[in-house]
């Protein structure tokens, strides 16, 4: 069969051009692929190219705040592992830093964040309160506690069971505590907070850069227990603790004077000759605290006066309305802070806020949002309050106390209350408010 000389170079024409489209053809599909591979996230890539997964990941560790893997616990060894291990204070524990450091290796997901790591432990008793409205106020306490929570990210646990079942009432708290670390191997701090203690200001994070170089940290006034040895120049209830075992030692310390100790009538003279009061869980921790002054050891305790950790709600529930108003002030010159916005990005606003209260102060009388107000001598689940006050007025205080946090978090679900004193009604929050 002939070919003309036209006919080859038409198939000649045709054979170039089908290998110039399968060039263009190759150009065009490398461009999407390389666009994909650099627009797209690692985790977008994934279904593209399988073989990119890692056998085992249990977290994307480059990003700054990884998910924590609740579902990967490695078979390797731990200190759980050992028999003579006990959460209980008569459980001696040693090298505690090695083995939770061992455990944080073994679980990178929690490692990440682990310096700034908070577990907040609280609780009541386990009975009924004997107060006709106890269990209501303690119930709202609690409420308030797991909002702060859940706007920061932290996790509780609230006890109502004697862990210790000697070391009934203040002293229930050292137990707790103590198996708290333990158990939460990733928490760096465990704040203790009593049953009758509100978060009043809900967008407020405790500053751990302040703290670097103490494990223990309480609300006070330094002059009070290092000259004047007052027990009441401090309040335990509310507390933070590093998890360490310089912690676990001073928890040992702490509960050797406590009732389930052999030491405790030694302990018990000791400390009414130096603080004139009889022992109980806050006299002990003042004594222990003006006892090791002067030591190394006393050096990692700090007496916190910059902020409110723990306020006496006596002076701080009036001010209140008035620190609403100053609050609403800021919100109409700032836009940003009368945004509506997700709860899960609340913190970003307390941030923003930040540069408007340089001037607010924390002290008596000035009027940023108290940390923490502390309802001591109320009693309310067992109705036993100091005889300065009414069960109306500790009853009525704690309502303005709990709707003025539950203000801020009501916010963020569309609605407020205008008048502190009224717990029912709540009114739907205009837009742009309250500008």
């Amino acid at each position: 069969m002939m070919i003309s000389a036209h006919g080859n170079r038409e198939k000649r024409t045709i054979r170039t051009f089908d290998r110039r489209q399968v060039f263009l053809a190759g150009v065009v599909t490398a461009l999407v692929c390389l666009c994909t591979y650099y627009f797209l996230s690692p985790s977008d890539l994934i279904p593209i190219f399988p073989r990119l997964q890692p056998e085992f990941s249990p977290c994307h560790c480059d990003q700054p705040y990884p998910a924590y893997d609740l579902q990967f616990d490695p078979p390797n060894s731990t200190f759980y592992d050992d028999p003579s291990f006990g959460y209980t204070i008569n459980t001696k524990m040693e090298n505690w830093d090695q083995k939770r450091q061992t455990w944080l290796n073994l679980h990178p997901t929690f490692k990440s964040k682990s310096q700034e790591n908070l577990f907040i432990v609280t609780g009541s008793r386990p009975t009924p309160c004997k107060s006709p409205t106890g269990d209501h106020y303690l119930l709202r306490t609690y409420r308030n506690k797991v909002d702060y929570c859940r706007i920061h990210g932290y996790d509780i646990f609230y006890n109502n069971v004697l862990l210790d079942p000697f070391m009934p009432s203040w002293w229930s708290k050292i137990p707790v505590v103590r198996a708290a670390m333990v158990a939460h191997p990733e928490a760096e701090w465990i704040w203790w907070l009593d049953e009758d203690t509100v978060i009043t200001d809900m967008e407020y994070k405790i500053p751990f850069h302040r703290y670097k170089d103490y494990n223990f940290v309480v609300h006070g006034w330094p002059k009070e227990v290092y000259q004047k040895k007052r027990w009441l120049g401090l309040n335990a209830g509310s507390f933070l603790i590093r998890n360490c075992q310089w912690s676990l030692d001073m928890l040992d310390m702490w509960a050797d004077m406590g009732p389930q100790s052999p030491n405790v009538e030694k302990w018990a003279k000791i400390i009414l000759e130096e603080f004139k009061n009889p022992v109980c869980d806050q006299t002990a921790l003042a004594y222990l605290i003006w006892k090791t002054q002067n030591e190394s050891f006393g050096r990692k305790i700090l007496i916190e006066t910059g902020y409110y950790l723990e306020g006496y709600w006596v002076g701080i529930v009036e001010s209140l309305k008035n620190i609403t108003e100053r609050y609403l002030e800021i919100e109409k010159r700032a836009v940003m802070l009368r945004r509506r916005h997700a709860e899960k990005v609340s913190e970003v606003y307390g941030v923003l806020r930040e540069p408007f209260l340089k001037d607010a102060g924390n002290e008596a009388g000035r009027w940023r949002r108290p940390f923490v107000t502390h309802f001591a001598g109320c009693q309310p689940c067992s109705g036993n309050h100091n005889p300065l006050f009414t069960i109306e007025g500790c009853n009525n205080r704690m309502n303005e106390a709990l709707n003025f946090a539950d203000n801020q978090v009501l916010r963020n679900y569309g609605v407020f209350r205008h008048d502190l004193d009224n717990s029912a009604v709540v009114n739907p929050l205009p837009f742009d408010y309250p500008a």
